[in-house]
């Protein structure tokens, strides 16, 4: 069952449109529209992909999943931000420019992604100044999110992670290392689990999110962290890990013992 006709009411409505405007805009007479938003017809094909790209959905969720007020309002909120990332000049205040590392805050990760070509933008954003000398080009990000975060212990939201930037075709990635990750649709922070020709494997220190896998001529950027900056105590590690600790600490022992007797 198709959930067009609903979504096309609820968009139309949250963009604040009448029939009369979204007919104009897709070149329809307001008649069909209304048939469209009470089920007695459905549009084209080639309307449906107009008004998958004009509003920034996919064809699949315009036709298949009826979607919810809370959707529509993250929905206008992500296209107002995008909208202004697009239009960006310079908005951050010169007196938290210090020099030192840019510094990506959470909040202009969708800007950053719009703009980080731009020296203008880069050379505005807020900077840090650390006693450490990365060879390269280096940034600072603040995390988002607590995927890096088990038991308390790891990277926490709202740390800083001083980043070194990385050849994604040329370097020698490291399996292991912890990596920031630019793409077209966000900023992320994780574990590279696996290196493969066209593909990068990456995973979560918390077991409970799945791996994510890159592609990696869709990598904009590639950052490996270096260093990390933060207020959070992690708290002693947990009683399991420190008896698993002695008692590969006592394994060993017991084999060194046995290859001098």
């Amino acid at each position: 069952m198709s959930h067009i006709g609903k979504n096309i009411k609820k968009i139309r409505t949250a963009k604040k449109l009448s029939q009369a405007k979204l007919a104009e805009i897709f070149d329809l007479n307001r008649g069909s529209v209304g048939a469209y938003e009470e089920g007695r017809a459905e549009p084209k094909i080639e309307t449906i992909i107009q008004m998958a790209n004009y509003f920034g959905l996919s064809i699949d969720i315009l036709l298949s999943k009826e979607l919810s007020t809370n959707e529509l309002y993250h929905f206008n909120i992500l296209n107002q931000k995008m909208d202004q990332a697009h239009h960006f000049k310079t908005e951050i205040k010169k007196a938290d420019k210090v020099g030192g590392i840019h510094l990506v805050k959470e909040d202009y990760y969708i800007e950053y992604i719009v703009n980080y070509k731009s020296k203008d933008f880069i050379n505005n954003l807020p900077s840090i100044q650390l006693p450490v000398n990365f060879k390269g080009n280096s940034r600072a990000f603040e995390l988002n999110g607590s995927e890096m975060e088990y038991h308390q212990n790891g990277l926490h939201h709202g740390d800083i992670l001083l980043c070194q930037h990385v050849d994604v075709l040329a370097e020698q990635l490291q399996e292991g290392a912890v990596y920031v990750i630019v793409d077209k649709e966000d900023i992320t922070t994780k574990r590279l689990k696996q290196v493969g020709k066209k593909e990068l494997i990456f995973a979560c220190d918390d077991p409970n999110y799945q791996d994510k896998t890159f592609v990696v001529k869709e990598i904009t950027e590639l950052w490996v962290v270096k260093g990390a900056f933060s207020t959070y105590l992690n708290p002693p590690k947990m009683l399991e890990e420190k008896v698993m600790i002695l008692e590969n600490q006592i394994q060993d022992i017991q084999t060194k013992l046995a290859q001098l007797l």
